[in-house]
């Protein structure tokens, strides 16, 4: 079992009242990580600790804030094994965490090369002697709010850029990945980036609505972001909106995968399995919806069909599994309520659909249509539908016909007539003959419609965290009217 303290200015430290909250492996029940539940008050604390080390960490030298966070990204990098025994929060299988410290790693590493490339400019003004600049400059305490399913991904990412523009950071933890996020803080920490430059709070699932509510209200938190559902999205903006304070928000998904009738079929079949299935479909980018030229549906279903009887889900501690569990058993039962409402209005079952706790199969279903909850409704769980459909503007419209806007692949052998879809597509991001799941420190990641706005990643996140500053110079004297 793993004990997980507070990370508060460059302190660890049980909850003010001690209390604690258990996280349990959603495979066998037992407890993984022990975990303090903070208080408004530890919430408090952590704002004014990142507050207190803000000037020192804002102050100094680009290329010193860039050699630290490089540290921490080689650090991060050799303590893989760590993150990886923590993955039984989760019921994740262990390559899915190896993968989530290497690509994190790099986020770090992103994060650095961006030290030096917070650019302002000099406006032409047409007051005589006024000198005029537009500066970046950092906004202040950063509130980081990061969920479970890519936690050290997740989290890093909430937290990297804005250390690299000049801002401090309150990281509030998943409470179903919370030792992930508390080590993620310590590896800082010990990198050298100083008491108070990253503090992480962990709190019991009752206490989330109002520790968030503190920490968003709280003067000093000059910024937020937040990776999770549309449904608690939609919260923390209203929260932030209501306090004056910019969000960037990264929310739900339901990917499209549009096979057009001149697709390699095998390559579209290997992106969509991956894609619908891997970490169990618990992806932002997970691909749910596959919409296939009607011409080349019938054989697509079954080669995927064929594919999905290669990728049994089980205990990821058994040999045999290739994907693992869910994050709770009541995931399981939510997801079997959408397979359940889709069957019952005449959909097919293709391939999976057996649930046993928290370990539910890989699952295809064909013949969906509006009228069921799982065309519009997002299942993070592995399981994907297909729509068919005449033409490329069939295809298109199905796509389009959603909430959601993340990300989306298109797969077609003529690459001009894929692009030109995709510039039509309503996704933030959009792939051609590659997966819905894809992702890299330096792009620019986000999407539109209830999926989110704003963007992390590289030189599009610079603008998400800095405060964009006019400031002049007179030389000489001037003018008034008075």
């Amino acid at each position: 079992m793993l004990d997980v303290p507070l990370l508060i200015g460059g302190q660890s430290c049980p909850a003010r009242d001690g209390r604690t909250f258990d996280r349990r492996n959603p495979v066998t029940g037992a407890v993984v990580s022990r975990v303090a539940a903070a208080t408004l008050e530890d919430a408090d604390a952590a704002v004014a600790a990142a507050q207190a080390a803000f000037p020192a960490w804002a102050a100094l030298a680009p290329n010193e804030r860039r050699s630290r966070l490089l540290r921490a990204a080689g650090q991060l990098q050799a303590r893989s094994a760590e993150f990886i025994a923590a993955a039984g929060e989760t019921g994740a299988m262990a390559n899915w965490y190896g993968f989530n410290v290497q690509l994190a790693a790099n986020i770090l590493r992103e994060a650095a090369s961006m030290t030096t490339q917070i650019n302002g400019e000099v406006i032409p003004s047409d007051v005589p002697g006024s000198f005029a600049m537009a500066l970046r400059q950092p906004c202040g305490v950063v509130l980081g709010i990061a969920p479970w399913n890519a936690p050290v991904i997740l989290a890093t990412r909430a937290i990297a850029m804005p250390l690299a523009c000049g801002n401090t950071v309150v990281l509030k933890a998943s409470e179903l990945s919370p030792a992930v996020h508390r080590l993620i803080g310590q590896v800082l920490q010990e990198a050298g980036l100083g008491d108070g430059v990253v503090n992480v709070i962990s709190n019991a699932p009752e206490d989330a609505p109002a520790i968030v509510e503190r920490l968003i209200a709280n003067p000093a938190v000059r910024r937020v972001n937040f990776t999770g559902s549309t449904r608690v999205g939609r919260i923390v903006g209203e929260l932030s909106a209501r306090h004056f304070k910019p969000a960037l928000l990264e929310l739900g998904g339901k990917a499209p995968l549009l096979v057009l009738e001149d697709a390699d079929l095998d390559a579209a079949v290997q992106a969509a399995a991956f894609g619908a299935y891997f970490n169990q479909g618990q992806i932002c980018m997970s691909t749910e919806r596959l919409i296939v030229d009607a011409r080349v549906a019938e054989d697509f279903v079954a080669r995927l069909a064929a594919k999905i009887a290669s990728l049994p889900a089980g205990n990821p501690e058994a040999a045999d599994s290739v994907l693992g569990s869910l994050v709770d058993a009541s995931a399981g039962t939510r997801i079997q309520g959408l397979i359940d409402d889709a069957l019952g209005k005449g959909a097919t079952l293709v391939a999976g659909g057996q649930l046993a706790g928290s370990i539910l199969q890989p699952t295809l279903l064909d013949g969906v249509t509006d009228a069921m909850r799982l065309y519009r409704e997002e299942s993070f769980g592995p399981v994907a539908v297909v729509l068919r459909g005449a033409g490329d503007e069939a295809l298109l419209r199905l796509a389009n016909d959603s909430e959601f806007g993340l990300s989306a692949a298109i797969f077609s052998r003529d690459t001009g007539r894929a692009l030109a879809l995709a510039q039509r597509l309503e996704s933030g991001i959009c792939h051609i003959n590659g997966p819905t799941v894809h992702d890299e420190a330096q792009m620019p990641f986000g999407g539109v419609k209830a999926s989110g706005y704003g963007s992390f990643g590289g030189k599009a996140a610079i603008e998400q965290f800095t405060q964009l500053r006019w400031i002049t110079l007179q030389n000489g004297p001037r003018h008034y009217p008075i």
